[in-house]
């Protein structure tokens, strides 16, 4: 019973385990940093805050509606409102409700509703941008981590072949047909391929903490990507001129479309604070009422019809007897501020000015990157063109050395040699082959076509 609890004990273990190892594809990885990235979360907030300031915008269009009410007792001297008599003590209650329309402001209030509106976008663009950046990031991590894992599975292919040739030589020694110095040159080959394994397993572990880490993802022990190997996806992207792509890649671009939201919020901000010029015309109404314990009504008469006994009267009749209604409109007409408005005008315009700039700026940043990433593709598909006409003449000339060897024709330092540049050779080769992978899809990214690898 006991055996059989353990076993069932170590098949829930085994079966959590892979559960977690989940095999990352580059989709679910830039999705997943998407969802969950810190900055994105921020970027977000900032999004919602935008949206409040254009409730804030409607608000301040709709007249506003305010009441106050006041409950107050003297002590002391105090004269009574109704016969103006002097009295020791006296409660008073006042109440009012006011509502104010904003007519003309200089078109303020609508400029504002327009600019937060701007604001929005401006925020979503913004956002929009930083999620385009993070997709190229993941990207770019998720390559290195491809070709970091192909170096790897290259260096212990290799491996295994010298493994092969080790037992041979061991064999060939021990028989007298080699000296012993051809084994040891073939133990040191072995050992440096040992170290290049070691290195290319830190070299992949790294690559995995950096992509986890863009995830937010702190279990870097159970997280991997998917074990699949890519080729060169046939694109034609380089058929078409940096002009072509920069042209597209105005259209939408959220970098750029950020940019040009500045200038339209700077050219806002200027109309706003021309409005300061002119004056401000407003309506009002208001409603108030009051009540008194000083407020009397005589309830008993002499002989002469003179009160000789006073009552308050009610509280709900008094706010009936003493309200009143005022309504009118309100004129400001600005004079002079101390050059404030003339100012504040000034540097709305240096606001344009520098947001133009920065403007032609971002285009001339996104036309350098776009110039500099054709060059690249077009290098790196040279690169990878040689690196695989290296590979195989290195190869041809391995077999070559290996014939020689195994007749006994060359030595093993130079048959060494003859495969450490076989295996340079290849690390080279998959090195291009993922910097042109990575190439082509920046230059795609550009274009406006999605992050693949497919």
């Amino acid at each position: 019973m006991k055996f059989k609890i353990t076993l069932i004990v170590v098949v829930c273990a085994v079966f959590i385990t892979n559960a977690q190892m989940k095999k990352w594809t580059l989709e679910e990885c830039v999705l997943y940093a998407v969802d969950n990235n810190l900055s994105i979360e921020q970027f977000e907030l900032d999004l919602e805050n935008a949206k409040i300031d254009k409730s804030d915008a409607i608000g301040n269009l709709l007249p506003s509606l305010n009441g106050d009410a006041r409950l107050t007792e003297n002590l002391g001297l105090s004269f009574n409102p109704t016969s103006q008599e002097p009295v020791s003590t006296q409660l008073n209650f006042t109440g009012n409700v006011t509502s104010v329309l904003n007519i003309f402001d200089g078109l303020r209030n609508i400029k504002q509703f327009q600019r937060a509106k701007l604001n929005a976008i401006s925020n979503q663009y913004r956002l929009d941008d930083l999620k385009d950046d993070i997709r190229l990031n993941v990207a770019t991590a998720y390559l290195q981590v491809l070709s970091n894992k192909e170096s790897l599975k290259v260096s212990k292919a290799q491996y295994a072949v010298t493994e092969q040739d080790l037992n041979r030589t061991k064999e060939l020694v021990e028989s007298g047909v080699l000296p012993r110095g051809d084994l040891l040159e073939i133990e040191a080959t072995a050992a440096t391929q040992e170290q290049q394994i070691v290195n290319g397993e830190g070299l992949v572990l790294i690559s995995r903490i950096n992509l986890a880490q863009l995830l937010q993802i702190t279990d870097y022990e159970n997280f991997d990507i998917a074990d699949e190997s890519f080729d060169v996806p046939p694109s034609d992207i380089v058929n078409n001129s940096p002009k072509v792509i920069f042209e597209k890649a105005l259209t939408f671009r959220n970098d750029i479309k950020f940019s040009q939201s500045g200038v339209d919020l700077a050219e806002k901000d200027l109309e706003i604070s021309k409005g300061a010029y002119y004056p401000t015309l407003s309506a009002f109404i208001n409603y108030n009422t009051r009540y008194s314990d000083q407020n009397l009504v005589p309830t008993a008469f002499d002989a002469n019809g003179n009160p000789t006994d006073f009552s308050i009267i009610p509280f709900t009749d008094q706010l009936y007897l003493f309200d009143g209604l005022a309504y009118g409109f309100s004129l400001n007409v600005p004079l002079f501020n101390g050059w404030s408005t003339r100012n504040g005008v000034k540097r709305s315009k240096i606001g344009v000015e520098r947001a133009k700039l920065q403007l032609e700026q971002d285009k001339l940043a996104l036309e350098t990157n776009i110039q500099q990433a054709h060059v690249d593709v077009t290098t790196s598909s040279k690169t990878y063109e040689a690196a695989q006409k290296t590979v195989d003449a290195r190869r041809l000339a391995y077999e070559y050395a290996k014939e020689r060897y195994d007749a006994g024709l060359l030595n093993a330092f130079d048959f060494g040699q003859a495969q450490a540049r076989v295996d340079n050779a290849e690390a080279s080769l998959i090195n291009a082959k993922y910097d042109y992978i990575f190439r082509i899809k920046i230059l795609e990214f550009f274009y406006g076509i999605p992050l693949s690898l497919d």
